[in-house]
């Protein structure tokens, strides 16, 4: 084995897990676990140890490093492991130079000196963001995410992620748009722009560039590109030139993610989140308006503290007033070192019930868009050899087609799990 890489946490950290690998075996590692870890839920942090742990047993002779978000902020918890032979920061998890370095104190025996196994920076005195290394991206790849941004500036009473990811910085538009056009040159049939806030892209640049105007000039100066997506928005940062691209250039998919949280104002506010109840409402009508077929997903969770039942029941019809149908459902977890994690907090029994309720509402929004998919036409990119993804991301099973490609098809029906053909 030379290097292999555990990933848990966000679609960001899954597709660094490649560049990671290709990364650390270029700096000469071999024998290697990297785990790539999450740090937005205490479950999440729990799970990596217990990885950990388990990957020891089963690989005795193996080098475990551990990066990711919760090794910068719990990297004295993870250099404590007897098992763990090095903690890497997470801004460096990219950087070849780091690799190289930390390669070359692998073969050093740390012992119980738990300090010498650390190799984590500050990251909240980052400010500035490198482009992805295109050459560790895998050229086999139907869809590519290519980060725009990184790190957060907000301060949501519930996540620790900002001191796991650094202040918010963006790549400027000129070199997004070279990785862009050189990703499309090489035939990759979709782009995923991503980040952690990604609708503050720009605000850091000179000239604060916002989202929409990267995305339009995106479309305008790639013209071979046939599929942009965004990934999870915060609505209230939705400026108006992205939202005249969503109305007006179909390459841009008709699917959106919108990191909503909550549907009742109190916990909003208690959440510290930047907009209201009538705010997504609104925001989710208007975009039906632009783009009537327009897929809506978003991420909210059951029993924060202090969560009512009246107010849970506010997240529950949000489903149906923001017309959502691609829910992310995240039992609430108290964080420590988060301001949410030191008020009244909910019986675990009662936040699992109420995770059960919210997603089976998710359920039924999500069957409900599987049934009028029926008798549509559709563009299929071909993921697999098994199975597409629509425009609006929602999963096609379908055999036949060169991976990476889009094929026209018709919607015959539904398995519960996938649309068919």
């Amino acid at each position: 084995m030379a290097v292999e890489v555990v990933t848990f946490g966000c679609r960001l950290n899954a597709f660094e897990a490649e560049l990671i690998r290709r990364e650390a075996e270029q700096a000469g590692c071999r024998d290697t676990i990297v785990v790539n870890s999450c740090a937005v839920t205490r479950e999440a942090v729990a799970q990596v140890r217990q990885s950990i742990r388990r990957l020891k047993r089963e690989r005795p002779q193996a080098r475990i490093v551990v990066t990711g978000c919760a090794a910068q902020v719990e990297t004295e918890m993870f250099a404590a492991m007897a098992e763990v032979d090095r903690v890497l920061g997470n801004h460096d998890k990219l950087s070849g130079a780091a690799w190289q370095a930390l390669q070359q104190t692998l073969d050093e025996s740390s012992g119980d000196d738990a300090a010498k196994k650390i190799a984590v920076g500050d990251i909240m005195a980052v400010r500035a963001m490198a482009p992805m290394p295109l050459e560790r991206v895998a050229r086999d790849l139907p869809r590519v995410f290519v980060p725009v941004q990184n790190g957060c500036d907000h301060r949501c009473t519930f996540c620790i992620i900002p001191y796991g990811r650094g202040p918010s910085r963006s790549l400027p538009p000129a070199a997004v748009i070279d990785q862009v056009r050189t990703l499309v040159a090489r035939g990759h049939g979709e782009i995923v722009l991503t980040g952690v806030d990604l609708t503050s892209y720009g605000a850091d640049l000179a000239g604060a560039p916002a989202l929409g105007g990267l995305v339009r000039q995106i479309l305008r100066e790639v013209t071979d590109l046939k599929r942009l997506r965004l990934s999870s928005i915060d609505s209230i940062e939705v400026d108006h030139d992205l939202l005249d691209v969503i109305a007006n250039d179909e390459r841009l998919m008709p699917h959106l993610h919108l990191s909503l949280q909550s549907g009742d104002d109190l916990i909003l506010k208690r959440m510290k989140r930047r907009h209201r109840r009538t705010d997504a409402i609104a925001l989710c009508e208007q975009l039906r308006r632009l783009r009537p077929e327009i897929a809506l997903g978003a991420d909210l969770i059951a029993g924060f503290p202090t969560e009512s039942e009246q107010a849970f029941a506010g997240s529950l019809d949000l489903v149906e007033d923001c017309g959502l149908s691609l829910l992310h459902v995240f039992p609430y977890s108290p964080r420590p070192g988060t301001p949410a994690a030191n008020m009244p907090q909910l019986d675990g029994g009662v936040i699992k019930e109420r995770a059960k309720r919210l997603r089976a509402v998710g359920e039924a929004a999500l069957q409900r868009r599987f049934a009028a998919e029926i008798g549509q036409p559709r563009q299929v990119l071909i993921e697999s050899v098994t199975q597409g993804r629509t425009e609006h991301f929602l999963p096609v099973a379908i055999e036949g087609g060169v991976v990476g490609s889009v094929v026209a098809v018709t919607i015959a029906g539904h398995d519960s799990q996938r649309l068919t053909v």
